[in-house]
């Protein structure tokens, strides 16, 4: 007993390498070795197979089992040394999932992949922007980046990163450089407004530094400091009190105007703001606004261009980009249609 709880110790403390190698080696020279001792019992490498799974998993069907001495002399040492070996190889796997699990919940993890979305910093903002991106489409992945000690919010395509947002190396961790776009939210924590943008504008500096091919959007509290923003060229700003400030107003003069505004804002209902891509047969504004409004989708904007009602006969340049309104399903066929 003691030699053989001495060669457990041994066995937990190999590499994962060298453990699920010798493993897998063991299964498959067993399922040939049986085989091989026993014809007539185990006709087939998969009969063999079947039967050294459910020996060292100690499931023991008893449908299939060896008669002669050689076999079961291999019944023997997968019953000392087999059945050890896999048991440490699945509870290697089980504590490298809850390592990973735990890690992904701490935020220690580096994320390797592209196209994906970084919200740097944590708020019921935050919340609403995962849900309307996740409902515009929903196989994208999201980072989170904030310093909270668990993640606000994980699945299987949200990541939680912990660390100071300003601080290369936890940007780098959410792999910044092949992101698709970043959204920077304001810290709620503060409610000084030149210090909540004295945070953020150090945060889009840092970005711009390590990405500045990345769209970049960053909320910003007062207006003022927009020029310090433009100075480090951060691609868009969402100005949140003069945004909400004037809302309220609008409302307040005229009744319903916040329903239009919200349903823009919102693709769980009503009609929406879509981006289209151009057509060949589109020369002029008024080629693709006709062709449009055949569809059932009208074209309001050319990026920050509202103007395409007095533009018509203006030629369309290969850089626009057209932004019609219209419900989903009409936005699909408008996709689908060449």
């Amino acid at each position: 007993m003691h030699v053989l709880k001495a060669i457990m110790k041994k066995m937990i403390k190999i590499s994962n390498y060298i453990l699920f190698t010798t493993s897998l080696l063991l299964v498959l020279v067993s399922s040939i070795l049986i085989v091989l001792l026993e014809r007539e019992s185990f006709p087939t490498f998969f009969d063999g197979l079947w039967w050294v799974m459910t020996t060292v998993t100690t499931v023991g069907y008893g449908d299939y089992y060896p008669v002669s001495f050689g076999g079961r002399l291999l019944a023997l040492f997968l019953y000392i040394f087999g059945i050890g070996l896999i048991g440490v190889a699945i509870g290697k796997i089980i504590d490298g999932l809850a390592i990973y699990r735990k890690k992904r919940e701490e935020g220690d993890i580096v994320y390797k992949d592209k196209g994906h979305y970084v919200i740097v910093g944590w708020s019921q903002k935050a919340k609403f922007a995962i849900k309307e991106m996740l409902d515009t489409n929903k196989d994208i992945d999201i980072i989170i980046i904030d310093d909270k000690e668990k993640a606000p919010l994980l699945d299987h395509n949200i990541y939680y990163i912990k660390g100071n947002a300003s601080e290369k190396e936890t940007l780098l961790k959410a792999n910044i450089k092949d992101a698709k776009s970043v959204l920077v939210f304001s810290d709620d924590n503060i409610n000084d407004g030149q210090l909540a943008d004295g945070k953020t504008l150090l945060i889009a500096s840092t970005i711009e530094s390590l990405a500045p091919d990345v769209h970049t959007i960053v909320e910003v509290m007062e207006e003022d400091h927009l020029k310090n923003f433009e100075y480090i060229n951060i691609d868009e700003f969402i100005i949140s009190h003069e945004t909400i400030s004037s809302l309220f107003v609008r409302s307040a003069f005229r009744n319903g105007v916040s329903n239009i505004f919200g349903q823009l804002l919102r693709r769980s209902q009503g009609d929406d703001l879509y981006y289209v891509p151009l057509k060949e047969a589109w020369k002029t504004y008024r080629d693709a606004f006709n062709d449009l409004l055949q569809q059932g989708a009208t074209l309001v904007a050319d990026r920050d261009k509202l103007n395409i009602n007095r533009m018509l006969d203006e030629s369309l340049s290969t850089d626009s980009e057209l932004y019609v309104i219209c419900d989903k399903d009409t936005y699909k066929q408008i996709l689908e249609r060449k």
